[in-house]
């Protein structure tokens, strides 16, 4: 998302500096075409720095990697789904059904990446460091969830969170494969979970 991935606020004027160049280039990078498909010196090319300061920032690859992860989290989980929850609506079932009018937005967005998270974790597999890495994200999200489940008082919440979180990973693949109704199909199953939860 195009909004979402911007670089910080800097001075005006100025030019963001070296690290955040290469991770706002591997940002965009990433998110559209996966991790594999991109390497180091297309990532140093459209950042505009040396090999030497890339590696500076960056160590490794994977470095890389793991700080693009922890932008998502920063960006997407909190920045774009979280707030834009809890934004809408007046109660905490609302802000959990709102989830999926955030979703249903960001579906019909022109530069719509789906979820970086699963994707890295279907590409390199749950044995790898980075697929590890993506497991804790995705344990983030449904943390998240967990919360605004006890904030609305239902039982059960880690169940419930499980349950939700099935609810949004399978809209975002579904929303990747061209349904971009997604959103509100699995909104409309959610109030279901929540009436059994309640």
């Amino acid at each position: 998302m195009t909004t979402e991935c911007a670089p910080p606020a800097s001075r005006a004027g100025a030019r963001p500096g070296a690290r955040e160049r290469v991770l706002s280039a591997a940002y965009d990078l990433f998110s559209r075409r996966g991790i594999r498909d991109v390497g180091v010196n297309e990532v140093i090319h459209r950042s505009q720095v040396a090999k030497a300061t890339f590696y500076r920032h960056f160590p490794s690859k994977d470095d890389l990697v793991l700080a693009f992860l922890d932008r998502r989290e920063q960006q997407w989980t909190h920045g774009l789904v979280e707030a834009g929850a809890r934004r809408r609506g007046s109660t905490p079932e609302e802000h959990l059904l709102a989830v999926f009018d955030v979703f249903d937005e960001w579906f019909h967005q022109a530069d719509f990446d789906a979820c970086p998270f699963i994707n890295v974790l279907l590409e390199m597999g749950w044995q790898h460091p980075l697929g590890r890495a993506s497991i804790r994200y995705l344990d983030n999200i449904r943390t998240l969830v967990r919360t605004m489940a006890e904030e609305a008082g239902l039982r059960d919440c880690d169940a419930f969170a499980r349950s939700w979180h099935i609810l949004m990973k399978g809209s975002i693949i579904s929303a990747a494969e061209g349904d971009h109704h997604a959103a509100r199909r699995a909104q409309a199953m959610a109030r279901s979970l929540i009436e059994q939860h309640r």
